[in-house]
């Protein structure tokens, strides 16, 4: 099994930068894929970014420039660094794990953008 907890999350005005985080409870050598989604209200769920161990990463058309995944092997945490924040990115961001045959969630941290 693997426990995730994300974090940084919050308000923030249009065009700053957030950078959100996912902690996972074991080793993230170990898991095949990491990565993030998005659900605002009212929408469907919106695959951000994934990550994979061989490094490799594949982006959403919808984010591509403004949003970065990035690993802290050390710290068996998961970056997500977003820019230029927009309204429309507000929504409860959540990061999942790829383990085994198992797809693993946090508990999801919110962003809101003000305009």
């Amino acid at each position: 099994q693997v426990q995730l907890v994300e974090s940084g999350g919050g308000l923030v005005q249009a065009g700053g930068s957030l950078r959100l985080s996912c902690a996972a409870s074991r080793s993230i050598f170990t898991i095949n894929t990491m990565g993030w989604y998005r659900q605002a209200p009212g929408k469907e769920r919106d695959e951000l970014v994934a990550a994979f161990t061989s490094g490799s990463t594949n982006y959403g058309d919808s984010v591509k420039g403004r949003f970065t995944i990035s690993r802290d092997n050390a710290k068996n945490t998961v970056y997500l660094q977003i820019t230029s924040l927009k309204p429309e990115d507000t929504a409860v961001y959540y990061c999942y794990a790829r383990y085994g045959n198992y797809n693993y969630w946090g508990q999801g941290t919110q962003v809101t953008v003000s305009s």
